[in-house]
Parts: structure tokens; sequence; C-alpha cells
């Protein structure tokens, strides 16, 4: 038997003219993998995040604070929200990236939820922040910005998941 050469440089009976009737790739992939990237980054952005709200915790704690349970709750589902938005990027998967937008949502909600239940909300209200102590500012602003991220992510998350979507028929 004819063994075959190895295909080196073009393919034989092609002049490379014949580019125009080759497939071209729907730019919607394209998409996909560039919110993918922003998806990426994102989630580093949140795990981040979450690493400093742990810390700050910890800190409080050390100090004689007394364990919130909305704080623990935000962290819980921060985290599992962060592992299911990585599983669900790497592997594209639409079920786990809705669960990833719905958690980290509930965990951010349960973080506002620890600064309306506390006396910062009152000193914030009342701008009183003269008596906010140095940490609890950087508290609310780590709360602040985390709603916002969110807000990024939701964005991002949704444009993702519809790129990723076939695109509908015309009947």
């Amino acid at each position: 038997m004819q063994q075959r050469r190895p295909a080196s440089g073009r393919p034989s009976g092609t002049d490379g003219s014949d580019f125009s009737y080759r497939m071209v790739v729907d730019s919607r992939y394209q998409r996909v993998a560039d919110g993918r990237s922003r998806l990426a980054r994102l989630i580093l952005v949140q795990a981040l995040h979450q690493v400093y709200g742990g810390a700050l915790m910890l800190l409080a704690l050390s100090k004689g604070a007394e364990m919130n349970k909305f704080a623990v709750m935000s962290m819980a589902a921060g985290l599992l929200a962060i592992v299911l938005g990585e599983i669900g990027r790497r592997r594209t998967m639409a079920v786990l990236l809705r669960l990833y937008t719905s958690l980290s949502s509930i965990s951010v909600a349960f973080s506002v939820t620890c600064i309306i239940r506390s006396e910062l909300f009152l000193k914030i209200t009342k701008q009183n922040t003269e008596s906010m102590t140095s940490s609890e500012l950087l508290d609310v602003a780590r709360v602040a910005l985390g709603a916002l991220l969110q807000m990024v992510v939701i964005g991002t998350t949704t444009r993702l998941l519809q790129n990723m979507s076939l695109p509908k028929r015309a009947s």
C-alpha cells in the first residue's frame, strides 16, 4: 500500500483563489469568545472583592464584634456563585451562568442588607460621617462597589447568554 505524505504548505489542487467560497465563521461566535474573556476578568474581580470582604469580616471579629449572619450568608453565596460562574464560563453552560448571576445578586443583596441593618445606615442617612471609623467607611465603599460590579456582571452575562443562544428563524 502506498502511504500518504504529510501535508505541507498549501493543499494540492488550489492556487489560493478559492478563499471567497470558504466558510465564514458567524460573528456571534467571536462575540461569545469576547464575552467569556470579559466575564473571566469580572469573576476575578468578584473573587478579589469576596476575599477583601472576608478579610474585613475577620478583622471585625478579631476586634470583638458579633457575627453578622447576613455577612456570612453573603460570603457563602458569593463564593458559590464564583465557583459556578467559572465552571459555567469555561464550559459555556447557560444554566450555570444564569445560576451564577442569580447567586451573585443574592450575595450583593445580603451585603446591602448588612449595611442597612447596622448603625452605619443611620450614620449615612443622617450625614453623620464624622463619627464613622475608617473600617466602617471602607465596608460601605466595598458594598457600593460590589453593587456597581454586580450591575456590570448582569449586563455582561446577559449579553453572553444572548449570543450563546441560537438565532431565531424567520417564519
